[in-house]
Formats: structure tokens, sequence, C-alpha cells
């Protein structure tokens, strides 16, 4: 079975959802507990912080390796073996007694996330009719708004109530429930067509694909250049205080749900024109943050409209490559979400260095506003020709 018989959202696409819900929280979850956790593990807070790093170099590193490992194993199956490392990995991580132990851990976890995120995006295009498709994406990448919203507060009331174990042992429970929804809702998706490892790769010798990962990689290297910042950029030019800027984060997380069932919804109707605007939005919003941020309702405006129009943007960034030739093969996806992962971390690197230049705090904003101008110029390469011909789906189909 690979397509549903009647139009409807089945809810093996919420169960996928709910996969990366529990990753999002892993990935999130040392931001709310770096001082317990510095304190328990004799630690030091930057120590603490690397543990964020290690997890997403092995997310973008680490998850294209073991998809193309897994390629010919059923969507089920792969699950099923990375719900099993994922688990087995944040147990090492909950039961960890010294600094070194939770370093293995974040690099198995992350790796395995990096994975999981490309095949349920592929799995869940599959589970419904070709109209709903960019839906079910939505659905699947809400998982990310959601975690976002409510990982980072729930581990850190966690950790402050119950100890910072406590919120590991929540994730290794989430990931649980999400294994047992794909073992009884997510029916037995054949494997995609069978490919060698090289005719994978041969996926990837595509002008057009690189010039959509550059445009997600500006898209969402926009967003973190400032986002990474908000709590000081919020406190110190915009005067807030920190309780008023943890409601703000809240509403900016609901702005990021809204934008993302707009995008979803207009997604198919005009990638291009939608990135275009998001981008240019996304712009002006930071434009106005880095030089209206002491005027309140300003500063409120601009973190709200980034929200809007920044990581919602995923459904398009998604929709797009879906629309490359072997777009939907799970290992372009992975190599999609580490690609994200990159954007994210040098976003939030660029800013940092910017910072530690001595350029205020209105740097962040011009780091997201170049990277958004770059992506607007990563659109214009979208139909270019391919730097070899193509060996897809069809030739794949054909093997032994």
């Amino acid at each position: 079975m690979t397509m549903q018989s009647k139009p409807g959202m089945p809810l093996a696409v919420y169960i996928l959802a709910l996969g990366i819900f529990a990753m999002i929280n892993c990935e999130l979850q040392v931001l709310g507990m770096m001082p317990l956790m510095a304190e328990d593990l004799d630690a030091s807070i930057s120590q603490i912080g690397y543990l964020v790093s290690f997890y997403a170099a092995a997310m973008a590193l680490g998850g294209p390796l073991l998809t193309l490992a897994l390629a010919s194993q059923p969507a089920k199956t792969t699950l099923y073996w990375l719900y099993a490392v994922f688990v087995l990995g944040e147990v090492l991580g909950a039961t960890a007694n010294n600094y070194g132990v939770l370093v293995l851990s974040r690099l198995i976890t992350g790796a395995v996330s990096g994975a999981f995120f490309g095949i349920a995006l592929a799995a869940c295009r599959r589970l419904v009719a070709a109209e709903l498709g960019i839906q079910a994406v939505a659905i699947v990448l809400a998982g990310i708004m959601v975690g976002t919203i409510v990982g980072l507060p729930l581990a850190s009331w966690v950790g402050e109530a119950y100890g910072w174990r406590a919120s590991f042992w929540l994730v290794v429970l989430l990931a649980l429930l999400a294994a047992l929804g794909t073992a009884i809702w997510l029916p037995a998706l054949s494997a995609a067509p069978r490919m060698s490892v090289r005719q994978e790769l041969q996926s990837f010798y595509s002008r057009q694909l690189w010039a959509v990962f550059a445009t997600s990689f500006c898209v969402i290297g926009a967003v973190y250049a400032a986002f990474s910042y908000f709590v000081p950029i919020l406190t110190q030019l915009a005067g807030l205080s920190q309780h008023s800027v943890t409601w703000l984060l809240f509403a900016y997380g609901v702005a990021m749900l809204l934008g993302n069932h707009t995008v979803a919804r207009l997604a198919g109707r005009g990638n291009l024109r939608i990135l275009a605007a998001g981008l240019l939005l996304q712009g002006a919003f930071q434009a106005l943050l880095a030089w209206q941020a002491h005027q309140l309702w300003l500063a409120v405006l601009a973190v709200l409209g980034l929200g809007l129009t920044g990581i919602s943007m995923n459904p398009a960034m998604v929709s797009r490559v879906m629309q490359v030739p072997n777009g939907e093969r799970p290992l372009v996806n992975t190599v999609h979400a580490s690609v994200i992962t990159l954007g994210i971390m040098f976003g939030s690197y660029a800013s940092g260095q910017a910072l530690e230049w001595g350029y205020g705090l209105q740097a962040p904003m011009a780091v997201g506003i170049t990277l958004a101008l770059l992506g607007l110029l990563s659109l214009l390469l979208d139909r270019s020709p391919r730097l070899q011909p193509q060996c897809g789906l069809n030739a794949a189909s054909s093997q032994p």
C-alpha cells in the first residue's frame, strides 16, 4: 500500500509528526537545563552548550550516512531501527555519569534524527493522495514548530522539578509512543525503488537541486542569525523583561505555526513566488528590528513577522526539493535536512562572530538580511541544467 484510496489525512502522518516532536525535544532539551547539567556533571556552561553543536553535527553528517545504509529497507522497518537506536542513545544520556558518555549519547541521537527527518518526509508523501502531499508534509513539519514552542520550556520545567535526567526519560517515553503508533497505524510501505550507492549519489548531480538547497540554507540561516540572539536583542534594545521575552517567544512560535499552515496551503501553487515573498518580508522585518528595536511595538511586530515568514517556509522548501528529479528519495530529503542544520549553525555562528568583532546587537540582523538577499539570488538558479544525465527512478526500477 503506497497511497490511500480516498482523500484524507491518515493518523500515520500525525504519528510521524510525533516522532519529529520527540527528536526536536531531544535536540533542544539541553538548552533549558544547562546550569543543572553543568553542576551535576562537573562541566562548564560552554561544555554543556557544545552538546547542542555535537547533536547538530551528527545530524548533518551522520544522518545521510545512516539513510544510505538503510536505503534498501522498507520505510516501516527503517523507522523501527531508527527508534530503537534513538531510544538506546537517549537512555545512555539519561544514565550518563560523565560528560564523555553524554557526548556519545548526543552523537547517536543526532545521527538518528537526521535520518529520521528525511525518511519521515518521504514516507508521509506516500501515505496520501498527491493533492494532499504538501499538507501531509506540513503536518509532519509541525512537529518541529510544536517542539520548538513546547520543548524548551517543558525541558526546563521538568529539569527544575525532577532533575535533568527526567527530561531525557520523557523523550524516551515520547519516542516509544511514536514507535508504538508506527507499529499500529503506519501501513507496510514498500521500499523505494532500489538504487545502488552510485545511483543514489548521482541524484545530486543537479545544479537545480543545489540551488534549491542553497535557498533553504539561506532561509533558515537568516532566521537563526537573529533568532539565536533574540533574548539580548529584546532585553537590551527593546527594554523587555525576561518574563515578557518568554511570552513574546511563545507568540513567535504561534506565528510560526500559522505561517506553516498558510504556506502549506499555498505551496503547490508557486513555491518560487512564496519563497521570494518570504525572503523579502524576512529581510524587511530584520531591518525593522535592527533599526527600530527601541520602539517596543515595532520590535514586537518584527519578531512576529519573522515567525510568520521564516521557519514557516519549510513546506515550500520541502515541496521544491520533491519537485526536482529524484527529490522524493529519502537520501535527498535527509541531505536537505542536513543543509538546513548547517544553515542554523552558520547563521548562529556568523552572528556570534559579528558580535565578537564589536558590531553591536544590530549585527545579527545585518547577517540575516545578507543571507536573505543571497537566498533571493539563489532562486534565479532554479532552472539551471543538470551537470550530467540523470540516473533516476526509471533507471533504478530496471535494476534486478
